[in-house]
């Protein structure tokens, strides 16, 4: 029973850990991003012309989101995982070269389609473009779509690495591709003008593939491509996952078409203060949520099928700590959703109306993000269990939620209840995510029992109680400048996230042994190698 215990907490601090690699790695890709973002508004400005550019790659990151990081990833890694798990490292290190070939045929298919729909495409998105703006959007479009192919293999690339347990290359990687998006613009774009973005988005993809893909070649699997056999029972169990989880996500992406839809019968601004709320929640969502979910998916990939307590206890686990991690940030976006939209968005043409009104949908979003959390987790423990029509009817089950709450709530709280529509959409998700893995399992899950629920109130009610008094004690300096201001926001995170680490150090959970443990290692040696 000890050794049992001993090896749930080594696997519990190796989750912590990769987690926390992710968030490193993520958190730098972010900083980067806002200045790639700034240095493009410097060079472009705010023009039709990049608005054509604009449309562009916001088809080519759609696609990419719903195939190749989405889809791909969930019906990749855990068939990989478990293939690697039970048959080793050969016959795993096959399946991937098998899956590459796959996937550059399907990934051709795609582009080359992409190709030929781009003009139903851009005028599906842009309405409103003239003639010349459209053809030009199109032309833009067409020179994107090889990203698709790019970012595919670097997915596939991510999901080998993730399965052998390492993540620091994985994390880094979308920060090389924004330091070579940076330089390609910088020393192209007085040349070539806007036709420098798509070269810089394409060459910054195959950096952060080529790096991927050279460490999984060092970790002894070259993702080299191999011609499919009939026979591979694993290559078809992967390739019969990726539909049905393409449709899901597919389907995940009407959450924001039904918020616009909803707004555009409510007052002018409304639809943007929804938007610029959903920009801030990024952060924390990509920071946290989607850095833990990562982690999560090939460690309950690698749990023997047969092992239902094991994988119970697991999931258990990852959900305690996710929350643990998610619960002060969620409380902390409401308490001071003024001050940072304050921050972030308040000059120029976004005047005191445009400030609240975001203001109150990031609180509302914010009161989501545990919902958002736990559904992330469910239904990375669906995946692992290779259950594709669960996930589905999860998704289905959170596009209800959201239609009905947004009609019921749109009369009580305009746009705050479109906000609260989707964050509650979200908890409906994880309810039922959860009823389902229970159901395949056989047996119930206790995340939440009594000693836990209690530990995290005290935890919480003391960084309540030291955001007030910050708050009360230094008012926010609303004149200041804008360093300054940050300085005052950045202050108050600094205090109340220690103050919530040192109550919860106090109490002695589990959760913070393993952070512990976790940061007292100043490296994952098999995930650097």
């Amino acid at each position: 029973m000890g050794g049992y215990q001993e090896n749930m907490s080594e696997r519990n601090t190796g989750l912590v850990r990769n987690a926390l690699v992710m968030m490193m790695g993520t958190a730098t890709s972010r900083i980067l991003g806002l200045v790639r973002e700034m240095m493009v508004a410097a060079l472009f400005g705010a023009t039709r012309q990049l608005d054509a550019f604009n449309i562009a790659y916001t088809i080519a990151n759609l696609a990419r989101q719903l195939l190749a990081e989405g889809a791909l990833s969930a019906a990749f890694v855990p068939v990989f995982s478990r293939t690697l798990k039970d048959k080793g490292k050969d016959q795993a290190a096959l399946l991937a070269r098998r899956a590459t070939f796959a996937l550059l045929a399907l990934g051709g298919g795609a582009v080359l389609l992409g190709l030929l729909a781009a003009p139903l495409l851009v005028r599906i998105l842009a309405w409103g473009f003239g003639p010349d703006e459209q053809s030009l959007a199109v032309e833009l479009t067409r020179s994107m779509f090889p990203y698709l192919l790019i970012v595919s293999l670097s997915a596939l690339a991510m999901g080998v690495l993730n399965s052998v347990n390492c993540f620091f290359i994985p994390a880094v990687a979308p920060a090389l591709s924004n330091v070579t998006f940076i330089a390609v613009l910088a020393l192209s774009a007085q040349r070539w003008g806007l036709w420098a973005l798509p070269g810089a988005v394409l060459l910054g993809g195959l950096m952060h593939c080529a790096l991927q893909w050279i460490w999984a070649w060092r970790r002894g699997i070259p993702l080299v491509p191999a011609l499919p056999s009939r026979n591979d029972e694993d290559l078809r169990k992967m390739m019969a996952l990726f539909l049905p989880y393409a449709a899901g996500l597919s389907l995940n992406q009407l959450h924001p078409v039904i918020s616009r839809l909803f707004g555009s019968f409510l007052e002018g601004g409304s639809i943007s203060a929804l938007n610029y709320a959903d920009r801030v929640l990024q952060l924390p969502l990509g920071l946290f949520v989607i850095a833990i979910s990562q982690a999560v998916l090939p460690m309950l990939s690698r749990i023997d099928f047969d092992d239902t307590k094991g994988f119970g206890e697991a999931l258990r686990d990852a959900v305690r700590f996710a929350l643990f991690v998610v619960l002060p940030v969620s409380l902390g976006g409401m308490l001071y959703a003024e001050e940072t939209v304050h921050l972030l968005f308040f000059r120029g043409a976004f005047g005191e109306w445009a400030w609240h009104a975001t203001a109150a949908a990031l609180g509302c979003y914010a009161l989501g993000l545990p919902g958002m959390t736990c559904t992330t987790v469910m239904m990375r423990a669906l995946y692992a269990r290779t259950l594709p029509r669960d996930a589905l009817r999860v998704t289905l089950a959170s596009i209800g939620a959201n239609i009905v709450m947004s009609a019921l709530l749109l009369p009580l709280f305009s746009f705050r209840g479109l906000a609260l529509a989707s964050s509650g959409a979200f908890t409906v998700s994880a309810v039922v995510g959860y009823h389902r893995v229970v159901r395949h399992l056989g047996q119930g899950v206790e995340i939440f029992p009594l000693p836990w629920v209690v530990r995290m109130g005290w935890g919480l009610l003391g960084t309540l109680a030291a955001l007030l008094l910050w708050r009360q004690g230094w008012p926010y300096p609303l004149e200041s400048s804008v360093g300054w201001r940050g300085a005052w926001l950045g202050g108050a995170a600094i205090l109340g996230g220690g103050t919530y680490l040192g109550i919860m150090r106090s109490l002695g959970g589990p959760e913070w042994q393993w952070l512990r443990a976790a940061a007292s290692r100043r490296r994952d040696e098999e995930g650097l190698k």
